[in-house]
């Protein structure tokens, strides 16, 4: 049962391979997804061209048409080599199981768009905006670069190549979702997924601990944010009363790295939330051409304008402006730390009190400054996939001890200050019903949506038109890809 489930993972971590053929682009990334409308053609040679018979190349083929969709012959070899060049060890990936991947993302999209399923060019193009300026951080901003890099002739080559990347793996990863959406997974499912693994083929979890921290940030005086916001108004009014280009201010003087040297440009989606609920909150209430006032979210103090309404989605820009912390701020918070430490090692107060009474840390203070996984929603952090930094600050911690005063920068680049203790630690364990039963419960439930989207392709390959050539009706599959 083991092998199985380690199969089953393997399984759902091969459905990523679509996110990592796009954000690990390494290679010139042809037609594969295009939508084709009959047959695909090897372009035609006029007898009067010119032809170089030593240099010419075979016209990449067709491997596969799953419905709309097409797979090339170089697809296989070309999505090898993208994962080989992230350091991705595919030995144990078959050509065959690859192959049978790429069907299963065309099937997918071409059912996307059969049930009418939306994914609008806007996300899109922010998707590739995103990972273009990602790889632009590889070759020093340099476009010219990139492009050679990429074996592209121009940027709108490569841009349109990403679009069409990206817009059939979003309608694949959204038919997944789609699939499994209702899927749930009841006490007495789990019980029975636990109970049919036999004892010695049950999973073993590995050391975990769970953290708690207490947080002291530098206080910024009232002045300083009152400078802050009468220096947005300035800006609201030299735009309202004398026409002042919003976007040139935002160059000028915004602190947000991200969309300062766009003019402070960024596009929501009422559907979607992507910024923090205050900034939301006031962009969505705003007219077009309207300016706000000047308001205050965790990033700081901003000013928005709406430049334009599309349907679900606002254009807006807006203008960020962080007031600073002074160097008296920042020892300040740190002494204060310390005395919190030294009453806590003096037993004159418990860590979770302290953190109640000192922590300025609102996510964490009310619940004694235990730390939540962000990845399982519970308290328990696994040793072996640990974040690097949190696992530096805590490795040479023994029990209740309580860590030194540590210095950070948190996401706004602003310095604070840290105590960190373990409160608790459980061994590495063979799996236990009652103690590892979220553990259990996700295991359940992604055997559970593993077998449903199963009976999904299954219907779904006997509807649609799937056509594979050459070598690849040799394979394997499992799925019933040849219809046999």
């Amino acid at each position: 049962m083991l092998l199985k489930i380690n199969n089953l993972k393997f399984i759902i971590n091969l459905k990523h391979l679509p996110i990592l053929f796009i954000t690990l682009l390494t290679i010139n990334v042809m037609s594969a997804q295009e939508i084709i409308e009959d047959e695909v053609k090897e372009k035609a040679v006029k007898k009067t061209d010119s032809v170089d018979t030593k240099n010419a190349r075979k016209v990449d083929g067709v491997s596969a048409v799953v419905g709309d969709y097409i797979i090339l012959e170089s697809d296989v070899d070309k999505a090898y080599l993208q994962l080989q060049a992230q350091g991705v060890n595919t030995s144990d990936i078959g050509k065959c199981e690859l192959f049978g991947k790429l069907l299963e993302d065309k099937l997918y999209a071409h059912h996307a768009v059969q049930d009418s399923i939306e994914v609008s060019d806007a996300e899109i193009r922010r998707q590739v905006d995103y990972q273009i300026e990602q790889f632009l951080q590889q070759t020093n901003g340099s476009m010219d670069r990139l492009l050679e890099f990429y074996k592209k002739e121009d940027e709108k080559s490569f841009r349109d190549e990403m679009f069409e990347i990206n817009k059939s793996n979003t309608l694949a990863q959204r038919m997944q979702a789609k699939i499994v959406e209702e899927v749930e997974i009841t006490p007495e499912e789990v019980r029975t997924f636990f109970n049919k693994i036999p004892k010695d083929e049950r999973p073993t979890f590995g050391t975990e601990l769970k953290v708690a921290q207490i947080v002291a940030e530098p206080k910024i005086s009232e002045e300083e944010k009152q400078r802050v916001i009468d220096r947005l108004k300035q800006f609201k009014a030299d735009i309202i009363e004398n026409g002042a280009s919003f976007r040139s201010k935002a160059i000028l003087y915004s602190d947000d790295p991200g969309s300062a040297s766009k003019g402070g440009k960024y596009t929501l989606n009422k559907k979607q939330p992507r910024m923090v609920k205050e900034f939301r909150q006031v962009a969505f209430a705003l007219q077009e051409g309207e300016v706000s006032e000047p308001f205050e979210t965790d990033f700081g103090y901003h000013i928005i304008t709406l430049e334009k309404i599309r349907g679900q989605e606002y254009d807006v820009a807006h203008i960020l402006l962080r007031p600073k912390v002074t160097s008296e701020a920042i020892n300040e918070a740190k002494e204060r730390l310390e005395k919190v430490r030294q009453r806590i090692l003096d037993g004159d107060i418990s860590f979770a009190d302290a953190a109640k009474e000192a922590s300025d840390e609102k996510e964490t203070k009310n619940d004694g400054g235990q730390l939540i996984n962000p990845t399982t929603q519970d308290y328990n952090f696994e040793l072996t996939r640990m974040d690097p930094e949190l696992y530096a600050q805590i490795q040479d911690l023994k029990d209740g001890e309580v860590s030194l005063v540590l210095s950070e920068q948190d996401r706004v680049g602003t310095t604070k200050f840290k105590i960190l203790m373990v409160t608790d630690r459980i061994d590495e364990h063979e799996a236990d019903y009652a103690r590892d039963y979220l553990k259990i419960k996700q295991l359940a439930e992604e055997e559970k949506k593993i077998r449903e989207i199963e009976k999904w392709q299954e219907e779904k390959i006997l509807d649609t038109y799937i056509k594979i050539s050459g070598e690849y009706r040799d394979c394997e599959f499992s799925g019933n890809w040849l219809k046999k």
